[in-house]
């Protein structure tokens, strides 16, 4: 059996972990979940190293929500390199769900994306561990989480362009 663990913050005003862990039960079976929540993004990685080591997970899900002023980017920026460096270190798979406070127009828009990059992020999740393939045949396709999907770009040579 799998594990799958999901890292969260209390700073995070929706939880998210809850959103994926319904999406998760809702997509498959032969995995559990461990969660481990901490106050804050720039504590997430220390979650991540004792899901990955104390409790043996497969996958993390690293859920959290910056704030809006300068100062909450910086410690995103430093959550995030963080998070990098724990896959780097362990050689598995942090899927980073941060929802940016200043990514939405209201609250209401704010909850419904904190809900809907979870669940989609966790179906990526299950997809790493049980089937890569999915992820494979929407390889190049612009897929984002969250909002609407970019595309794929044509792939058409400009004109006047020359190798």
């Amino acid at each position: 059996m799998k594990i799958i663990g999901i890292a969260d913050t209390t700073f995070a005003r929706y939880d998210m972990a809850a959103s994926a862990v319904d999406e998760l039960n809702a997509i498959g079976t032969g995995f559990r979940i461990e969660r481990y929540t901490v106050p804050g993004i720039k504590d997430l990685p220390v979650a991540c190293i004792k899901l990955f080591e104390e409790l043996e997970c497969d996958i993390v899900l690293a859920m959290g929500m910056p704030g809006k002023m300068p100062v909450d980017k910086i410690s995103a920026e430093v959550a995030s390199n963080g998070l990098m460096l724990v896959q780097v270190k362990t050689g598995r798979h942090i899927i980073e769900v941060f929802v940016h406070a200043d990514e939405a127009k209201d609250e209401k828009e704010l909850a419904w994306l904190m809900d809907r990059r979870s669940r989609e992020h966790a179906v990526n999740a299950y997809n790493l561990l049980f089937n890569r393939k999915n992820l494979t045949l929407n390889a190049g396709k612009g897929l984002r989480q969250g909002y609407q999907d970019e595309g794929p770009i044509n792939g058409e040579t400009p004109a006047g362009f020359r190798h």
